[in-house]
This record gives structure tokens, C-alpha cells and sequence, in this order.
């Protein structure tokens, strides 16, 4: 990326970034396993992490050699999914006031999740910053191919008129960084759900979204 080049707008992932939901799918995912008579372990799913629910599910079932109808597997995952969200879905500290201070700053803000919309939708009504609030929302149903394909964030980028280098994404997955990078976008990885060694291909590394600051999106940010 040209360091001459400004952001202009922030593309935020939703899950593990804003909403602290992967502890919540993977249990999902492991309840419909269970289901259909196959115990998996939570660490089974890490390789498929920010990749979207097909691969999500459809990933741990070729591990085990396990014949899956993905469609209904991934719908009952959903199900009860959604039957956590009202009780136990939070937004990771930070998240709404870091939002709202992107929108201050003049950056258009969007989200780019692999997840399918019931998912994305019920996610962010939780946290109350719901899709008409957003400038762009693409989910995993909006493209092809996913992370770590760039896809989804090129198509967040053309939706808001945007270049990639105008572009910063904030991520938390090993898939997403690869997807921002090969997107030629800047990258901000929090380490909300894997750890810093694994997310060196990001620009900038924080601990957690509470940590990121707007100088981290991009150094102009910085000043007056």
C-alpha cells in the first residue's frame, strides 16, 4: 500500500472482533455433532475459523470422515445458536465506543462477515449497532468464494466506493488476515481468538479491540 494513500473507510469482521460469539458457534457446532452421533473436540474447529459456517461445519466433518447434509447441519447449528444469543452473546469491551469513534472521525464503517445474514442480523441487534446503522454489511451469502479468499472484503470496498488501499480491515482470524492482505488492504488483527504469533501477517497486532486506537487504522488518523 502506497503510504501516501489516506483510509477512508474501516471494514470490521463481526465475529470474535466485535461480538465474542466463536465460543457460542463452536458450542452450537458441537451440540449438532453431537446430535448426530459424533463427538468433536472445541480445537477441532481453529483451522476453519473466519472461514464461514459451510466451512466451519463442513471442515471438521471431512476430518472425521463423517458423511454430513451440510445445508441441514448448518441450519440446526444456527437454530441453536440463536437460542444463545439473547442470554449469552456480548460485545468484546471497547467494540461499540471504537465504532462510533470511526463514524466521528469521518471514516465510513462496514462489516464483511463470513457468517450467513440470519447470523450476521441477529449478532448485531444484539449489540444494538444493527445493519441499517452500518455503511456497508456484506455477508458469506453476498459472495463465492470465502476467506480466506478476499472476495468479501473487495466487495465491501466496492460497495462503500472504496479502493483497496483505502481500506483498513480489523480482523481476528488467521483466514481474515490472509483475506485483507491479499485484498491489498492494511490489516488490524486483535488477538481475541488466536494468538499474536499467528496473526503476524496483519500491519499492526493488539490484544484486544479495546486496544486499537485510530492511529492503528491508519497513521493520519493521528493528526490534526
Amino acid at each position: 500500500m502506497d503510504d501516501h494513500t489516506k483510509i477512508h473507510a474501516v471494514i470490521f469482521d463481526m465475529d470474535g472482533v466485535l461480538v465474542d460469539s466463536e465460543p457460542l458457534i463452536n458450542a452450537a457446532a458441537i451440540s449438532m455433532f453431537r446430535e448426530k452421533g459424533l463427538v468433536v473436540q472445541p480445537e477441532d474447529f481453529l483451522p476453519f475459523v473466519g472461514a464461514g459456517e459451510d466451512r466451519y461445519i463442513g471442515g471438521v466433518a471431512e476430518q472425521h470422515n463423517f458423511p454430513l447434509d451440510l445445508k441441514e447441519a448448518k441450519r440446526r447449528t444456527y437454530e441453536i445458536y440463536l437460542t444463545l444469543v439473547p442470554s449469552k452473546l456480548k460485545a468484546f469491551p471497547g467494540t461499540l465506543e471504537f465504532v462510533h469513534a470511526c463514524r466521528e472521525a469521518g471514516l465510513l464503517i462496514a462489516v464483511a462477515s463470513s457468517a450467513d445474514k440470519i447470523k450476521v442480523r441477529a449478532n448485531l441487534d444484539k449489540i444494538q449497532l444493527p445493519m441499517n446503522f452500518w455503511d456497508a454489511v456484506i455477508t458469506g451469502e453476498d459472495v463465492t468464494n470465502k476467506k480466506p479468499a478476499p472476495d468479501i472484503f473487495l466487495s465491501a470496498a466496492k460497495k462503500l466506493g472504496m479502493g483497496p488501499p483505502e481500506c483498513v480491515v480489523v480482523e481476528d482470524a488467521v483466514n481474515g488476515v490472509q483475506a485483507a492482505k491479499t485484498a491489498g488492504m492494511r490489516c488490524v488483527a486483535v488477538a481475541q481468538t488466536f494468538p499474536v504469533d499467528r496473526l503476524r501477517d496483519a500491519d499492526v497486532v493488539r490484544a484486544r479491540i479495546a486496544d486499537v486506537s485510530l492511529p492503528d487504522l491508519a497513521p493520519h488518523l493521528g493528526k490534526d
